[in-house]
């Protein structure tokens, strides 16, 4: 087992040694060696302390999380039928594993007699951690008695492969789809960049002409240029009937919805909790469904006649500049993009030429070091496919964390933008274990000898998964589970990530991350006024879609009933938020993974309920005069240093001064009453 290079923690992964035969024998070595410790820890006598119960068992499990973690980051990253069998496979034995662990009565005896005696001995963070872990005992269905504890357990089973098997019918879905198109005619309106990636995928299948498929780096920029009407619906029409009854049966994630809410009920009532949404709350900021659902129809009430004005533009100006009688879901990117180049005098591929890659991680960087003194520096590491670089995250002359670069779309490859961690903050021994972090987006690739260009809306997803990892990676917290991201209330962790976009926006740091790709001129003043000026353009439709998301999702895991027909009640939602209506055949839900595949199951909300701390967070930068070091040392003490050590609410006092207020997020979206014209 000592050549298994899933089983080597003395550093970074080994990726390219790892092949999917070693899966097996590591994880079943790993829950070997766990269970092991677990029954030492259940069966010694010596008193309940930090170093005879929560040591020996963060010892264990991390080593089956981080080798765990390395295999289903390439399940979703370099995906193959064999690495998947695998995953699939193993996924059963993990899953049952960790809700063995929440229910091991003996274990959770040994955690409460480490309450009632030495609690007082431990630092504030092991208390914010035994606090944590006595809690999630009790979700993990520990005080159950038979048989509802082995229900219980097999439901949480079920529902892991469930969610591995919604998300690989969505990659599927989407990577079965190709169009070649041979006559450039048809592409009338996209821009070359974009023809140019086009053309380079028809040539790797060694076809002539152009190929599109369904990533975003090909999709979004059809639904956005295309002037061949007929080729933007058939493309909107793939998208939206992906994993549906549309496609084939075996990737029809229908079943599989149906099936996760029905177990997402029964798993919470066994709970004592009347839906899965109140369970879901159980760790988060907010209280209660209700009180998340009064914030979304306050939000919605305050965006709904901004969203209304957006849309009713949009169909003017299709009208009288197009001819279009009606507006479709096809045409609204389309129509927007041309309003804004009519409206502003540019469009977002003008803006594109501005943000080749170099100089965008280059800015990207020199913002962290302007904020928190920090540097990112490239190293040596293992990687998982040519496109990744590692980087090291170093202050004052040390190595104090590291972080994987992997930002092109490509087939095999789950789509949107992630942060990961591969490794936490630790003390061990004494010496500190560095975080490291794994940061995934989908952008378009290099073509040729030109560098990746991104549109501005990238670099701000860029911004925002890096504000992810500098929550990981700053964090100067030593216990395991609650340093960086760990023991976050989940409503609370888009909070650094959100934060980091707006910088997005300061003149000041676009000044240094721009360099026409042809020219290298930086991007000029009267652009970035032109950028500034659209910023908030169609805000409110933006804003209330995610509202749409948040308050389906709520509803859907709250007092829904699990057997209902739940397009029925996204249907209701539209009606009750929405302005843009898609047909009848969209299939939204059979591809929303962040609530049937990911942590956000009625946690979709947490978007806009952070968006509020971030903002507000913000301003103190505003009220400075922008990014600077003395507002940047005081975020990183007070918000990320102290990760899950405390209640986010807390930290975000510690910064503030105060409690959050609504009022940053509205004015940074343009939805203040004077705005409505």
């Amino acid at each position: 087992m000592s050549a298994n290079p899933l089983l080597d923690f003395s550093g970074l992964p080994r990726f390219a040694d790892i092949t999917p035969e070693h899966i097996a024998p590591a994880i079943d070595q790993l829950l070997a060696d766990a269970r092991a410790a677990i029954a030492a820890i259940t069966a010694s006598d010596a008193p309940a302390t930090w170093e005879t119960v929560l040591e020996p068992l963060t010892d264990a499990t991390e080593r089956l999380g981080r080798a765990w973690g390395v295999v289903g980051h390439l399940n979703a990253v370099v995906n193959t039928p064999a690495l998947r069998d695998a995953y699939n496979a193993n996924l059963p034995k993990v899953a049952a594993f960790w809700t063995e662990l929440g229910q091991n009565l003996e274990l959770f005896a040994r955690f409460k007699d480490l309450k009632a005696g030495a609690y007082d001995a431990l630092t504030p963070a092991q208390q914010a951690l035994l606090d944590h872990d006595l809690r999630d005992f009790v979700l993990a269905g520990a005080d159950l008695a038979e048989p509802a504890k082995s229900r219980f357990a097999e439901i949480e089973t079920r529902l892991a492969e469930l969610s591995a098997k919604f998300e690989q019918n969505v990659l599927d879905a989407t990577d079965s789809f190709a169009k070649y198109v041979e006559n450039a005619d048809e592409l009338a309106g996209l821009p070359d960049d974009v023809l140019a990636l086009f053309a380079s995928a028809a040539e790797a299948d060694g076809k002539t002409g152009y190929k599109i498929t369904l990533q975003m780096p090909f999709y979004l920029p059809v639904l956005q240029y295309a002037d061949n009407r007929a080729l933007r619906r058939e493309l909107y029409d793939a998208y939206v009937k992906r994993a549906s009854e549309f496609g084939p049966a075996e990737l029809d994630n229908t079943p599989i919805i149906a099936e996760k809410l029905k177990l997402a009920r029964e798993s919470a009532q066994l709970l004592g909790f009347a839906d899965f949404a109140t369970l879901s709350l159980e760790t988060k900021m907010a209280e209660s469904p209700a009180e998340v659902i009064a914030f979304l129809r306050d939000l919605a009430a305050r965006a709904k006649p901004f969203a209304a004005r957006d849309r009713a533009e949009l169909e003017a100006f299709a009208r009288e500049t197009m001819g279009l009688e009606t507006l479709e879901a096809w045409d609204l990117a389309y129509v927007a993009e041309k309003l804004r180049v009519a409206r502003y005098a540019f469009s977002e591929q003008e803006v594109k030429q501005y943000f080749p890659e170099p100089k965008v991680l280059a800015g990207l960087f020199g913002v962290i070091d302007t904020l928190y003194g920090v540097s990112a520096r490239p190293a040596d590491a293992p990687v998982w496919h040519p496109d990744v670089r590692y980087f090291e995250l170093v202050k004052d002359g040390g190595v104090i964390g590291g972080f994987y670069l992997d930002l092109y779309a490509r087939e095999g490859k789950r789509g949107g933008a992630w942060m990961d961690d591969a490794r936490g903050r630790r003390k061990k021994a004494g010496a500190v274990q560095t975080p490291v972090a794994y940061l995934t987006c989908n952008f378009s690739r290099p073509v040729g000898t030109s560098p990746a260009l991104f549109t501005h809306d990238e670099v701000i997803t860029l911004f925002h998964e890096f504000g992810h990892g500098l929550h990981h990676l700053l964090t100067r917290v030593d216990v395991l589970g609650v340093a960086g991201i760990n023991g976050v209330e989940w409503d609370a962790v888009e909070l650094p990530s959100q934060f980091m976009e707006n910088f997005c926006w300061e003149w000041d740091v676009l000044q240094g991350m721009t360099a026409h790709v042809e020219t290298g001129e930086p991007l000029p003043r009267a652009l970035f006024d032109k950028m500034l000026a659209a910023k908030n353009f169609q805000s409110g439709m933006q804003t209330v879609r995610q509202i749409e998301f948040a308050l389906f999702d709520m509803r859907l895991y709250g007092d829904f009933d699990p057997a209902g027909d739940w397009l029925k009640l996204l249907d209701e939602v539209r009606a009750e938020v929405a302005v843009n209506f898609p047909p009848a055949y969209n299939r939204f839900p059979n591809s929303f993974g962040h609530i049937f595949a990911g942590g956000y199951a009625a946690g979709y909300y947490s978007y806009k309920w952070a968006e509020v701390l971030s903002a507000d967070a913000y301003a103190a930068f505003e009220e400075a005069g922008g990014a600077n070091p003395a507002t940047g040392k005081r975020f990183w003490d007070e918000i990320l240093a102290v990760g899950g050590s405390r209640p986010a609410l807390e930290s975000f006092r510690a910064f503030r001064g105060r409690d959050p207020q609504i009022d940053a997020l509205l004015r940074h979206n343009g939805m203040v009453a004077a705005e409505i014209r």
